[in-house]
Parts: structure tokens; C-alpha cells; sequence
């Protein structure tokens, strides 16, 4: 809905330069985006020491056998499936900044709880319910990042997003080379990891209360004089950085219109396309995603290399992944989304493959990083693009609703994957990675539609 000036909410977010003021706001919704990828590391990198206590084995004895790995892998997914489907539209209807907050906290209690369980049973439970409020943030964060940002900095702002994030990994992977093989005062060096990751969010969650609401959301739902005021003090902070008055705001047709939203949008008119678009590339890509970064150092092992040896080529390969979005910076906004989100996947695919017949330290450790590389150009890639297919009144549960189908396939990807590795081995696996990825790259590549630096609303009219 339009202000009193006769410019939307809309029109005046995007006419901000890439500042200091929205740069800030980005950095703390990462921030909380670190623990989020802390959870989702640390099941590859705590696998080994819940294998060696002897809670789990590394391959179980039967396809979908509760005692192996590969269940607490499909825990993991199999909470972010229900998040993400089934919650995801609380964020339409209550508000980024609230659930934000909430999904968080969430997860920080449920993880604390699993750190202190010492059953095959207990562990799947426990780690399931706190990836129920891992799948909820995801979504959000991501709607959230979204609607900040002006149109000719969204892929800069998802890359940054995802950087910040990033950090999380290498540390993870540094903490557990250091303490999974070990005790502390007695304590599984497994559990601590898990705990580190708990504490620390609740921290950020405390930082986080300082965050607005989305603008934009706030229109949509006829909360136009809050979505003014904190238009307005953006407007203040910008133009006293940049020194000069802001370029007059320019609305697109239609875009002051306040509509309810219903989930039932995504089957009807352009959305339905990008719906079954989305779907298909998310039950594809997180086999390539996630098939390597939550079983590398099961892929290691399986290879013959010891445990404390492959936890440290872990950490050499994970000080990569925030390194990748950096080095994707500059041409984030400079090319199509589709065609970035295609070639990403064909490079997860030729380098997974090359990684699978290495044998020496400089092959492994090579195509582990180009192989994490090209997941994190993809992964930052895709966020930005799901939340750009669709408007703000559905944003989060259309998005919650596609991402959802990537949770639902990796739960079972974990145990095949396992299956496969036991059976074929890593060339096997990365064969099997490589055919998911080019799939990815024909569905987006040739079917997605174009959005990169246009407006949300031009886009998702």
C-alpha cells in the first residue's frame, strides 16, 4: 500500500543504495544464519563420534535401519521437511521478525536436550524436533533477506548472507576435529560440539530482538504507519551516509494493492510453473548439496583414511565454504540467476566425480574444495532466486512449501547414499550425484524464468 507521499513501501526500499543501514540489518539476520548452518555441518563432522561410542553404526545392517548413520542424517532432514512445510506460512501470517526469534529459540532448547542423550532412539527424537525450528528459520531468513533488499543488490545480499553464514562451517569442522576423538572431563567431544552450537544461538537470538519487521510485509498487511517509520529511519541512516538526498521512488503498477494471501496461489496462473519448476529442482539439487557435505568424512573413511586424518581434510575442505560466496560476489547481480544456478551444478557434478577417483592428499583436498565451491555459488544462488518467483502476501509458504520437497528427498537420499557408498563405493555415489545435478541444471536453466534485478514485485506480479 502506498504512504503519504504517494510512493509504496516497496518503491522506497528499492530505490536504497547497497549502505551501511541495510548492510547491518543483513548481517544480523546471518548472524543467526551461522547456528543454522553449525546444526546442519556438525552432523557430518559429530558422525565419527557417535559411530566410535558406539550409539550408531557407520553403515547399520538394513536400508532404513535405525541404528545407522544415515538415521541421524535423515533426522535432521526429515525435521526441516515438517518445518518447512508445515510452518513456514506462520511467517506470512505472524511476521519475519517474530518467528525468526521463536524458530531459534526453539532450536536452541531441542539441541541442548540432544546433546545429553545417550540412545540411538533418544538422538533421532531429539535431533528431529530441534530441525523442525532449523527448516522454519531457513525459510524465513530468507524471505526476510529478500524483502530488505534493493532489486540491484539481492544476489550481493544473498552471497553476503550466505558468507556470514558460512562461518560457521570451518569452525565446526575445526571444533570437531579437536574434540570428537576426544573426552572432555569425560564428556563425548561429540557432545560439546553440540552444545557449542546451542549456547551460541541463544546468544544471537538475544542480539536478534533489535531486528524490524519486514517493510514490506508490514504493507502487505495494511501496517502502513509502522512500515513508514521504519522506512523513514532507513531513509535518515542512508542518506546520512551517502552524503546526498535519495533518487525519487518509482512504483510499479499494482504493487500498492493489499491482497490476502492463500497457499492455494501457487497452483493457479504463472505461479504454477514456477511451483513444479521448484519442486523437481529441489528433490535434485540436495542430493548434490548435501550428498557430499553431511557424508565427507564417512566418503574419507570408506577410502581407508583414519578418523582424526580425515576429520582434519574435513577442515581443510570446510574453510572453503565461506570463502565460496566472496569469490561469487561480483557477478552475483551481473548475470541470471538460472543460468548461474545451471552452471553451479554442472561443476558440482564434474568435480564430485574427479574427487571420487583421488587417492593422494592434493587430488582429495583439491576437488573437495572445488566441489564445496561450486555448492556454495548454487546454494546462494537458489535462495535468492526461490524468493524472487513469488509475492510477499505468500512468499515464505510458497517458498516453505517448494524448499520443503529438498528435506523430504534427503531423508531418503541419507540412506541410500549410505547404501550406495557400501556397495559401490565413492565413485558410485558421485555417479549418482552427478546425474541429480544434471537434472538441476536443465530444470533451471531451461525452464526457470528470468529475475535478476527486477523488482519482487515486477517479478511476482
Amino acid at each position: 500500500m502506498a504512504t503519504s507521499s504517494g510512493a509504496t513501501i516497496a518503491a522506497r526500499l528499492d530505490r536504497l543504495p547497497n549502505a551501511r543501514p541495510v548492510r547491518r540489518l543483513i548481517t544480523l539476520i546471518s548472524l543467526g544464519g551461522c547456528f543454522e548452518f553449525y546444526d546442519i555441518f556438525f552432523t557430518a563432522y559429530v558422525g565419527p563420534g557417535l559411530v566410535k561410542s558406539g550409539i550408531f553404526s557407520a553403515q547399520g545392517t538394513a536400508l532404513f535401519g535405525l541404528a545407522g548413520l544415515a538415521s541421524f542424517v535423515a533426522a535432521l532432514f526429515a525435521g526441516m521437511f515438517v518445518g518447512t512445510i508445515a510452518f513456514t506460512p506462520l511467517s506470512d501470517r505472524f511476521g519475519r521478525r517474530s518467528i525468526f526469534t521463536f524458530a531459534l529459540l526453539w532450536y536452541s532448547i531441542a539441541t541442548v536436550v540432544l546433546a545429553f542423550q545417550d540412545s540411538a532412539t533418544g538422538i533421532v527424537i531429539w535431533r528431529f524436533i530441534a530441525s523442525v525450528g532449523i527448516g522454519v528459520e531457513f525459510v524465513n531468513s530468507d524471505a526476510y533477506v529478500s524483502e530488505l533488499v534493493p532489486k540491484d543488490a539481492r544476489g550481493r545480499a544473498f552471497a553476503y548472507n550466505q558468507f556470514v553464514m558460512f562461518l560457521a562451517v570451518p569452525v565446526v569442522a575445526f571444533l570437531s576435529w579437536l574434540l570428537v576423538p576426544t573426552t572432555v572431563f569425560g564428556f563425548d567431544g561429540w557432545r560439546v560440539v553440540v552444545l557449542i552450537g546451542a549456547t551460541g544461538a541463544l546468544f544471537i537470538w538475544v542480539i536478534r530482538l533489535g531486528l524490524p519487521e519486514s517493510p514490506r510485509w508490514l504493507a502487505q498487511h495494511g501496517r502502513v504507519v509502522e512500515a513508514d517509520r521504519i522506512m523513514t529511519d532507513l531513509e535518515i541512516r542512508t542518506e546520512a551516509e551517502i552524503g546526498r538526498p535519495l533518487p525519487p521512488a518509482q512504483n510499479v503498477e499494482g504493487e500498492s494493492e493489499s491482497v490476502q494471501g492463500s497457499w492455494f496461489e501457487i497452483w493457479q496462473g504463472p505461479y504454477l510453473g514456477r511451483t513444479i519448476i521448484l519442486v523437481i529442482f529441489n528433490l535434485f539439487q540436495t542430493v548434490g548439496y548435501y550428498g557430499f557435505a553431511s557424508w565427507v568424512p564417512q566418503f574419507l573413511i570408506s577410502q581407508g583414511i583414519g578418523v582424526t586424518r580425515s576429520l582434519l581434510f574435513t577442515f581443510i575442505i570446510a574453510i572453503a565454504n565461506p570463502v565460496g560466496p566472496l569469490l561469487f560476489l561480483t557477478i552475483s547481480d551481473r548475470f541470471e540467476r538460472r543460468t548461474q544456478i545451471a552452471l553451479a551444478a554442472l561443476c558440482v557434478a564434474g568435480f564430485g566425480l574427479l574427487f571420487s577417483r583421488q587417492g593422494g592428499a592434493v587430488g582429495i583436498l583439491t576437488f573437495g574444495i572445488l566441489v564445496t565451491l561450486a555448492n556454495n555459488w548454487m546454494s546462494f544462488s537458489f535462495h535468492a532466486y526461490q524468493t524472487e518467483l513469488y509475492p510477499t502476501r505468500i512468499r515464505a509458504q510458497a517458498v516453505g512449501f517448494v524448499y520443503s520437497w529438498s528435506r523430504f528427498s534427503t531423508i531418503f537420499t541419507a540412506f541410500v547414499i549410505a547404501f550406495a557408498l557400501g556397495r559401490f563405493g565413492t565413485i558410485g555415489v558421485f555417479v549418482l550425484i552427478a546425474a541429480c545435478m544434471a537434472v538441476v541444471a536443465v530444470t533451471i536453466g531451461v525452464f526457470g524464468p528470468r529475475t535478476t534485478r527486477l523488482r519482487l514485485e515486477a517479478v511476482a506480479r
